[in-house]
């Protein structure tokens, strides 16, 4: 299969880089001069496969062996509730690297709309429709991770010529989902709804719904707090469901194989092959005498008993419990085609799967009702029966419509907790229903501040941008 993130050669990087600010804090050089030669991305971006090269990098910037979404997320990881080491201990500067991640990311993808827009000769309409709807995909996902972990954010665009002598302001928060919106619509307008076999691992029509879905469920909560929002988060969920595109695959153990990283389940996310694997989160673990990433024994003391528990969790190795061993459990999700002894692998990291689309749904569909309905009830009823091996479990119950509508959310937001563990959603969870002092360790709560939902905008980029203010609290 081909890999969307695979690796640039240098040259293709040594070009790329000459047409983007990698972020907001490093300018590209003026020069008076005015080269003949000098490159301009309409110049350079001639034919479909260059403007891929710039969806590629987008993803690399995220998500490669040794930094940000695949090994250092930590930074983001380890302020839920979930991952070992969550202190609420924010220092100056905490997630400075994902926020320039995103950053470059976006300064390329405006180089690919800004040459779309005017199109590429021998590039046929159809064509250029699907590279936008593919590049407004990114750019709004790359957003959507900044404004949850940021708040108001500069919007740059492919229109803005010079983003850094600008000095651009932040934009406030509801005016960038507003943009992230005006992004996702596009790209639900442009993209397939599926791509030949060799090019699974692209967004489809269907992820575009799916995450603007969840753009709206998280309007619906902190900071924006505007309910209404809870309807638009039920539309397209439901078109995702209605539509019959997806569905979970039957057995839980089966969820992270590489058979299935592309479907039914998988909708899209970072993707991992021979020629660019992923770091194996479990094999960072205690058991193997790294413990960068080990489970909180909380969270897993207090994980249900059930087949789910015991594919998520690593709770054994070489025949002994971890209590046994001394050491804190392991994250089981990611272990498939590990090979022994290797730190990389080939597990894909979902970003958005179908089990999220039906949670997102049960719980926009219980507010907007004012209570779980049955269209509801079988949402999150699908996510729990496959997690106890369709058999029933005192310990995680099926739901039913006798739930208050308080007490149905709360049982949707822990079956998220359970069944979306380690893959970048919890800390966002908590954001918005806005529970970090409910959640966090007792020892720990001393630590809480209000100011704790928002991470520090970089040190570099406040000194340069005189235009920046920071978030509170730092």
């Amino acid at each position: 299969m081909e890999k969307y993130s695979f690796k640039l050669s240098k040259a293709l990087k040594v070009m790329y880089l000459s047409l983007a600010c990698l972020t907001l804090s490093v300018s590209c050089q003026k020069l008076d001069e005015s080269p003949e030669n000098f490159v301009t991305p309409e110049s350079y971006y001639q034919t479909k496969e260059q403007i891929e090269t710039v969806f590629a990098s987008s993803m690399n910037n995220l998500w490669n062996v040794w930094s940000n979404y695949s090994y250092t997320a930590e930074k983001l990881l380890k302020n839920d509730d979930q991952l070992y080491g969550g202190d609420l201990n924010i220092t100056a500067d905490w997630g400075s690297g994902l926020w320039a991640a995103h950053f470059k990311s976006v300064y390329g993808l405006n180089n690919a709309i800004a040459v779309l827009n005017v199109g590429i000769s021998g590039v046929s309409a159809d064509d250029i429709n699907q590279l936008m709807g593919q590049a407004k995909f990114l750019r709004a996902y790359n957003y959507f991770m900044l404004v949850r972990m940021w708040g108001g954010l500069p919007i740059v665009t492919e229109t803005t010529a010079d983003p850094l002598a600008g000095n651009l302001a932040r934009s406030s928060v509801q005016e960038v989902y507003d943009f992230i919106i005006s992004d996702f619509k596009v790209a639900i307008d442009k993209l397939p709804v599926s791509w030949p076999a060799d090019k699974q691992g692209r967004p489809t029509q269907d992820a575009a719904k799916a995450l603007l879905a969840k753009v709206y469920l998280t309007m619906a909560g902190y900071p924006l707090n505007n309910a209404a929002y809870y309807q638009n988060a039920v539309d397209y969920s439901k078109q995702v469901i209605d539509a019959g595109n997806y569905h979970l695959v039957p057995d839980i153990a089966d969820v992270f194989s590489t058979a299935t990283k592309y479907a039914p389940e998988n909708m899209w996310g970072f993707n991992s092959n021979e020629a660019d694997k992923s770091t194996t989160w479990q094999q960072w673990s205690n058991y193997y005498g790294w413990g960068v990433n080990s489970v909180e024994p909380t969270f897993a003391t207090t994980y249900p008993d059930q087949p789910r528990k015991y594919d998520y969790l690593e709770l054994t190795f070489e025949g002994k419990t971890y209590t046994e061993l001394g050491v804190n459990p392991g994250i089981g999700k990611f272990v498939y085609d590990r090979k022994e002894g290797l730190v990389d692998g080939l597990v894909n990291i979902p970003i958005i799967r179908y089990a999220d689309v039906l949670l997102i749904y049960a719980e926009a569909k219980n507010r907007v009702n004012n209570g779980p309905e049955a269209t509801a009830v079988a949402a999150v009823n699908q996510v729990i029966n496959r997690a106890n091996g369709n058999v029933a479990n005192a310990g995680d119950p099926v739901a039913t419509t006798a739930l208050s509508m308080a007490a149905f959310e709360s049982k949707v937001l822990q079956e998220r907790s359970w069944e979306l563990c380690f893959e970048f959603d919890r800390w966002f969870d908590i954001i918005r229903k806005r529970i970090l002092p409910d959640v966090t360790l007792p020892v720990y709560k001393q630590n809480f501040s209000e100011n704790d939902y928002l991470f520090p905008i970089p040190l570099q980029d406040m000194r340069l941008n005189k235009s920046f203010t920071q978030n509170p609290g730092y």
